[in-house]
C-alpha cells in the first residue's frame, strides 16, 4: 500500500471538502497538528468545507467547536451537515404537529429552527401519540438505549409515519484504535425490526455532495468537480460518496479505517481512493 503525503497533494485543488471525526478531530478533541493544516490551507488560498453525519448540533455550534480550539476560520457556513439536508426536508414535507426525536435536547435544533414542536422520544406516551407525525433519529446519546429504543420500535408499529435518519454514520471514532455505535447503526437496527424503509441524509448519498457542491460554487469557491478534493477515514461513506460525485478522494487512516486493515478492506469492498494518506496534517 503507496501512502502519498497530504501535503504533496493540496496545491491540486482549489476547494477541500473534509470530513469530521477521524480526520479533524475524535472523542478526545483535535487531531494534534491539524492546525497547520488550515495554516497551510490560508497560506495557499485554499478553500475548505466540513462535511459531516454529525446532527448532534447546529452549525454554529459545531463551528464554534473549532473555533474554541484554535481553529477559528472554520466559521458557521463552512460547516455542512446532514441534518441540514433533513432540515429542509421535513420543511417541505411534515410542517405540523409533533415530532418525536432520539438524540440530545442540543441536536433538536434542526426541527425547532422550523418551528416545529418537539419531542424528546423518552417523554412520548406511546398511548396518546396520535398528534405525532414523524419520528427523527438524531444523535446516538441524549436517551437510554434500551427503553428508547424499544418506544422507537413500538410507536413506529403503532402509528403510520415517517422515520428519518440524519445521521448514516454506523460508527465514529474514540480513538485511534477504538470507535462507538453510532446513531446510523441504532437506526439500521430498528428499520429492520420493524420491516420499513427510512428517509436518510448524509454520505454517501449524492445528495450530501450536492449540496455541497452548490454552497462551494455559490461561495465562489469552484465550479469545477476536478478542483475539488474528498478527505475522509470511511471507506463506505466518505471515498464512495466522494468517488459517486465525480470528486477525487483521500482516505486517511486515522480514524475508522486502520493502517493494518486498510489494503484488505480497500481490495474486499472495491472501493479505491485516489490517494491514501497517513492522515491530514502536515508536518513542517
Amino acid at each position: 500500500m503507496q501512502l502519498t503525503p497530504f501535503k504533496s497533494i493540496i496545491d491540486n485543488y482549489q476547494t477541500i471538502f473534509f470530513d469530521a471525526f477521524g480526520v479533524l478531530k475524535n472523542h478526545h478533541g483535535l487531531l494534534p497538528g491539524i492546525h497547520k493544516t488550515f495554516e497551510y490551507l490560508h497560506e495557499r488560498g485554499i478553500d475548505y468545507y466540513v462535511l459531516t453525519n454529525d446532527a448532534s448540533r447546529s452549525p454554529q455550534l459545531l463551528a464554534e467547536y473549532y473555533q474554541e480550539r484554535g481553529l477559528s476560520n472554520i466559521e458557521e457556513h463552512r460547516v455542512i451537515s446532514s441534518g441540514m439536508l433533513a432540515r429542509e426536508y421535513l420543511k417541505l414535507k411534515v410542517d405540523t404537529g409533533t415530532i418525536a426525536y432520539i438524540g440530545t435536547e442540543q441536536s433538536a435544533h434542526y426541527l425547532e429552527a422550523l418551528g416545529l414542536h418537539a419531542v424528546c422520544i423518552a417523554d412520548v406516551d406511546l398511548n396518546n401519540s396520535h398528534d405525532i407525525n414523524a419520528l427523527v433519529f438524531l444523535d446516538d446519546e441524549g436517551f437510554n438505549w434500551n427503553n428508547d429504543l424499544n418506544k422507537c420500535v413500538n410507536l413506529l408499529r403503532q402509528q403510520n409515519i415517517p422515520a428519518i435518519v440524519c445521521n448514516t454514520d454506523r460508527s465514529y471514532p474514540e480513538s485511534y484504535s477504538e470507535v462507538s455505535i453510532a446513531i446510523g447503526a441504532l437506526a439500521n437496527m430498528v428499520e429492520q425490526v420493524v420491516g420499513k424503509k427510512f428517509i436518510k441524509f448524509g454520505k454517501p448519498d449524492a445528495q450530501m455532495f450536492i449540496f455541497a457542491y452548490e454552497h462551494a460554487v455559490e461561495r465562489g469557491s469552484t465550479d469545477d468537480k476536478k478542483k475539488i478534493l474528498m478527505v475522509g477515514d470511511t471507506l463506505i461513506m466518505d471515498i464512495l460518496g466522494g468517488n459517486k460525485f465525480g470528486l477525487d478522494t483521500a482516505l486517511v487512516l486515522t480514524g475508522n479505517t486502520l493502517a493494518k486493515n486498510a489494503e484488505m478492506r480497500i481490495s474486499t469492498l472495491g472501493i479505491l481512493p485516489t490517494f491514501i494518506c497517513e492522515s491530514a496534517v502536515i508536518e513542517g
